[in-house]
């Protein structure tokens, strides 16, 4: 298909979107894009300009993003909920030439979405290699990074992930993921948009609430903390079950879903869930087929277009299919991203001139092709409650706090959010738990505050003085 959303070229009353009971038919969501389009033309913006969007769950958010796809705008979906320094960071790295809001009231400096004028339809956004997304990554290492990826990317992977699950313009999906990265924008709004189906978009999780949206639907898309709740709710509540025994496809990522999960949502519904795996810089890499049905453990083959070989320490290829032996992830193909924004020395060390992006996951290889993600280079990435945390940023706030002394922060498993952040704390007086997550909390995202907090003594270092966090209690 040679237009990003084909359908916007040619609108009908068939169900769009629906964001929290507001919905808008093909229609009605090309017109208000095209006004969108149209305001950022008055104001001059520029294809290629940046453009942000406080990525509110909002049906005007939807209708924005999609509008900046029309302008051949460079769409930044910005976290609403970042703290200061992370908001501040973003928006100097990524310089937009304006920032819209649907929420008025979220201390944004933004512009009210201009979505209601009758303005001529603009050019539908075609499909090639200009710069159309930009999304900036957890911070693992460092400074989040921005991500850029381009119409063709997005295209590349959103087909490939129809071929794996049979998506069709009868799908419409399901899901309450936030709507500032791949799973929760491109998988859950752009993928429907572009093949023609529906998108019904819960803006809080809430089991017997997405039960209910699922109702219309065909596909739920979810993360293991998510899965983990509905399988819970399921158990008890009758309706849920049924919605979940309605769905077509039950897909789950973000993290590894605990074979138990795996088992009660079969025992319960006899629906399968099956996982997939990807990146900010890759979008999706894997996937468990709708054909093949769940796989507890694994994240499928290469999407259809995706290239995978797993490397040694020295970046050569390992040909090993005995799901045993592991080697780092590297990814080929044209949903790989074309760069960190500003960062030419930070692609470099990812992307090689062949084009392999090398991901830093671990992964065994099935004799099928099947990967198993099996841990990170890195030992300070974080996955709770579907978002990706990085340790050190963590780390970096606390120590900013007046009464913290030394601190390591690590995750530990959780039932519910897959790991939960758990901070290991030297004091220097009195201070107490509650007020050191509180902080965390004042200055990043909310998902990023400790579950707990533990006082010790000192932390353990080996004879350089690195903090060994394998020897924390």
């Amino acid at each position: 298909m040679s237009l990003l959303f084909p359908r916007l070229a040619y609108p009908d009353d068939r169900l769009a979107v629906s964001v929290d009971g507001r919905t808008l038919d093909y229609r009605s969501l090309a017109r208000r894009a095209s006004a969108h389009a149209a305001a950022l033309a008055a104001r001059g913006v520029m294809p290629g300009d940046v453009v942000a969007v406080a990525a509110h769950g909002h049906v005007d958010t939807v209708a924005m993003l999609v509008g900046n796809q029309l302008a051949g705008a460079v769409s930044l979906p910005l976290n609403p909920k970042l703290g200061t320094a992370e908001r501040a960071h973003v928006l100097r790295d990524a310089a937009p030439a304006c920032l819209y809001s649907a929420v008025p009231d979220d201390g944004l400096d933004a512009l009210a979405p201009a979505l209601d004028g009758d303005a001529p339809a603009p050019r539908p956004r075609r499909v090639d290699g200009a710069p159309a997304l930009l999304l900036y990554t957890s911070g693992t290492t460092g400074a989040p990074k921005g991500a850029v990826h381009s119409s063709a990317s997005l295209a590349a992977n959103l087909d490939g992930l129809a071929t794996a699950w049979g998506l069709t313009d009868a799908d419409t999906v399901v899901h309450a993921l936030p709507l500032f990265h791949v799973h929760g924008l491109v998988l859950g709004v752009f993928g429907p948009l572009r093949f023609g189906g529906g998108v019904v978009h819960r803006s809080k999780f809430a089991p017997d609430d997405l039960a209910r949206a699922l109702a219309e639907g065909t596909v739920l898309y979810s993360v293991p903390t998510m899965m983990h709740r509905l399988a819970r709710a399921a158990a008890s509540d009758a309706a849920v079950r049924s919605a979940l025994q309605h769905a077509r496809l039950l897909v789950c990522g973000s993290a590894a879903l605990p074979r138990p999960d795996h088992e009660q949502v079969e025992a319960l519904t006899g629906r399968s869930v099956v996982e997939r795996y990807g990146l900010t810089e890759t979008l999706i890499v894997c996937a468990v087929t709708a054909a093949s049905g769940g796989r507890p453990g694994f994240v499928g083959p290469p999407v259809p277009g995706v290239e995978v070989r797993l490397v040694d320490d020295a970046r050569r290829p390992l040909d090993v299919h005995d799901d045993e032996t592991f080697g780092e992830v590297a990814v080929r193909g044209p949903s790989v991203f074309l760069g960190y924004r500003n960062r030419p020395d930070a692609t470099a060390e990812v992307l090689d001139e062949d084009g392999w992006f090398y991901t830093g996951d671990l992964a065994t290889r099935s004799p099928d092709g099947a990967l198993r993600i099996v841990g990170r280079r890195a030992t300070d990435l974080i996955k709770s409650g579907g978002f990706k945390v990085g340790a050190g940023e963590i780390e970096a706030c606390l120590l900013d706090h007046p009464e913290v002394a030394e601190c390591a922060v690590v995750g530990r498993p959780d039932d519910d959010l897959g790991e939960a952040i758990v901070a290991y704390v030297v004091a220097r007086g009195a201070v107490d738990a509650a007020a050191l997550a509180d902080h965390v909390a004042r200055h990043l995202a909310p998902h990023k505050r400790p579950r707990r907090v533990e006082f010790v003594a000192e932390l353990p270092r080996n004879p350089l003085g690195k903090v060994q966090k394998s020897r924390l209690p």
